[in-house]
């Protein structure tokens, strides 16, 4: 069976009451599908109208009234406020995989006015309220899916054309109160939540949620070597000297044991100032395989700059002390020691495989962020690439 490219929107209320990783849990450990690419959005008005057209549809199993109140939601709810202007936050998650199209729709579910159980998302999240006389009094659809392959390429290609006007990292999107100072923070979640199809970085946005901050910026991102010894590199020279006590520790105890005698403290520690920096460098580069895949010395120039095979996924916050909230969140970088309830003593195993990073203050969040490129519209690519590709 041909691979199909299928696409989740998220819709602003959904965003709003904190439900995204609830329904980015469910996609990923449901549908078994690859997660290839995701883009926040603030759609324009004309966007709206060009893609509320294309709603009704008689490849949609939904009643046409459903489609109806679809399309009407879209051109009320995705657009930009008609009080203040102030455009909406939207997320548009790409799937990729054999059969995609209806293994994710299979998820989203159906809309009907008939009663529903909570099986799929639409079942959760989503609410049809008629009243007595049969009119709807409050709709919601939670995410908006497309029918069929064909409505899905002629959808995301209409999204694909906004995706640079319209898509990345937003601006304006939150009123704050008078006095209030928002600040920005990235947020990683790591490779080793996808070594398989699992519910886990949902998850993991959902404890983010807590916090009460703002989603502003989404991508799925592979990091290459480049950049991951630029991402990491302040933290080579803590490696360096951080853990001389620890490979001394280490090195006393095999050669005592091999040498049959107690070495004096003096030796220890020359042994802890010969052996602490190299096995500083050789930890900064595995922290560099498990982000990128490689390392630089066993990568080419050129190899070292292109995307690298680990997979990981990088978010904005945006809000009154991001930073600050985010990590206390996530936790100390020692699952061990991380407090029950945090996303690291939940998900983390060791020092490197812990689950998420965080930046830890507005100035290297700065900086990460232009690192790994968060506005950068690979989104755009992967879906001309992939349609080009199954029309030459």
């Amino acid at each position: 069976m041909p691979q199909e490219l299928a696409y989740v929107i998220i819709t602003p209320y959904t965003i709003s009451k904190s439900r995204t990783g609830g329904v980015l849990a469910r996609l990923l450990a449901r549908t078994g599908l690859d997660l290839t690419g995701a883009r926040m959005f603030a759609p324009s008005r004309e966007l709206v109208e060009r893609y509320a057209d294309l709603i009704i549809s008689d490849e949609d199993p939904q009643d046409k009234r459903v489609q109806e109140q679809i399309r009407r939601y879209v051109l009320t709810r995705l657009g930009p406020d008609t009080r203040t202007g102030r455009r909406q936050r939207v997320m548009l998650l790409l799937f990729q995989g054999e059969d995609a199209v209806r293994r994710v729709r299979e998820v989203v579910g159906n809309i009907s006015f008939d009663r529903r159980t909570g099986e799929s998302i639409r079942d959760t999240y989503g609410d049809l309220i008629a009243n007595e006389d049969g009119s709807v009094g409050f709709f919601e659809p939670a995410v908006l899916a497309a029918p069929t392959a064909a409505e899905a390429k002629t959808k995301l290609l209409l999204w694909t054309e906004y995706s640079d006007a319209d898509g990345g990292l937003l601006e304006n999107t939150i009123a704050y109160r008078e006095g209030e100072k928002p600040e920005r923070t990235l947020v990683l979640i790591k490779p080793d939540n996808f070594r398989f199809p699992s519910g886990r970085p949902g998850n993991m946005i959902d404890f983010f949620s807590r916090t009460g901050l703002y989603i502003v910026g989404i991508k799925l991102h592979r990091m290459s070597v480049a950049d991951a010894v630029e991402f990491y590199g302040p933290v080579r020279e803590v490696l360096r000297t951080k853990l001389k006590d620890v490979v001394a520790a280490r090195a006393r105890k095999v050669l005592e044991k091999e040498l049959v005698f107690t070495l004096p403290e003096s030796a220890v520690a020359q042994l802890g100032e010969l052996l602490g920096p190299l096995y500083g460098d050789s930890q900064f580069e595995s922290i560099v395989k498990f982000m990128s895949g490689g390392t630089p010395a066993e990568c080419t120039t050129a190899e070292q700059q292109a995307p690298g095979s680990q997979k990981c996924i990088a978010l904005v916050y945006e809000g009154v002390d991001a930073v600050g909230k985010i990590r206390a969140v996530l936790g100390p970088t020692d699952p061990s020691k991380a407090p029950p309830g945090s996303i690291r003593r939940e998900f983390g195993q060791t020092i490197m495989v812990n689950a998420a990073h965080a930046s830890d203050s507005p100035e290297n969040a700065v900086r990460e962020m232009r690192i790994v490129g968060v506005d950068e519209n690979n989104f755009k690519g992967d879906v001309l690439d992939f349609y080009q590709r199954r029309s030459s």
